[in-house]
């Protein structure tokens, strides 16, 4: 089967080499943050290599300088999904009253995503440059693989900067070890690419210039493999993680996360910590909060 193509707003998607898609967020204006549109737009494409049957190997790459910026807070473009996106069932709910609709959408569009990208059948392998950033690492995250440039640089700023015990997807006790996880949440630290790797949370650092040619031969050397087989060790190593407490540790994380949320809104009457964010990223979530019609103590 060959999934139909369509075309992106703000993705490319190409075929470097037989049996390899390469998807690739193209907002480098904004340093490829997220909104809804890039969301359903990687849904769209994701599920158009799944399903076809030429297809044995996923590449997510960014254009630009930067991998990405994590969520996007302009307050630009749709604030929810539309009824024939939504891929869960708490769609209807988005406006909610009280917490129910933040908390539908925040469900559906960061948690029960990222765990269906995640289980996506065929291996996925990130290409990463620049920096990641908060939102930007349940993209890395739900890859099988990460290979990245010398100059990679990750962090996770919601607890740091945002009052927030971690973004959505909550993985960090998974992608290295609980002691370094917890110092990295709570500094809100850069960790480098080499630290990266030593943390066993990538695969491979590569030079800048070598960075699509190494991701890219990486992917021909499985794509080259047994596909099913492939499958399977994807899905028996997910197995053995979910079994180890990955998944119960994720809903539980972002439940915390709307918790973190919901203290926010009782101390400042909007949903994160000010009072600890830069003054830029105080300015840009303060016009987000006046633009749409998101919760408040009024």
């Amino acid at each position: 089967m060959v999934a139909e193509a369509r075309q992106y707003e703000q993705l490319s998607y190409e075929e470097p080499a037989p049996k390899v898609a390469r998807i690739v967020m193209n907002r480098p204006g904004r340093r490829n943050a997220q909104g809804i549109t890039m969301t359903y737009e990687l849904d769209d494409a994701l599920r158009r290599a799944c399903y076809d049957d030429n297809i044995n190997v996923i590449i997510l790459a960014a254009a630009g300088d930067h991998w990405s910026a994590g969520h996007d807070i302009s307050g630009e473009g749709p604030q929810n999904p539309s009824p024939d996106q939504t891929v869960g069932l708490w769609g209807g709910r988005y406006q909610g009253k009280g917490w129910e609709g933040f908390y539908a959408r925040e469900k559906e569009i960061y948690l029960e995503i990222s765990e269906r990208w995640r289980s996506s059948p065929k291996p996925t392998i990130a290409e990463i440059q620049g920096s990641v950033i908060s939102g930007g690492m349940m993209l890395a995250w739900m890859c099988d693989l990460i290979v990245c440039s010398e100059d990679a640089r990750f962090r996770d700023a919601t607890a740091a900067e945002m009052g927030i015990a971690g973004v959505e997807f909550w993985q960090h006790p998974y992608e290295m070890s609980v002691r370094k996880a917890k110092e990295w949440l709570m500094t809100g630290h850069w960790i480098s690419a080499q630290e990266a790797e030593r943390r066993g949370m990538i695969n491979h650092v590569v030079p800048r210039e070598q960075l699509a040619a190494r991701t890219l031969e990486l992917a021909k050397t499985i794509a080259a493999k047994n596909p099913f087989t492939m499958k399977l060790v994807k899905q028996a190593m997910n197995f053995a993680q979910d079994q180890m407490g990955r998944k119960a540790s994720a809903d539980y994380g972002f439940h915390l996360h709307q918790i973190g949320h919901m203290q926010a809104m009782l101390v400042h009457g909007i949903p994160v910590d000010v009072e600890s964010m830069p003054p830029a990223m105080r300015a840009n979530i303060e016009k987000l909060i006046a633009s749409r019609n998101l919760p408040s103590k009024s």
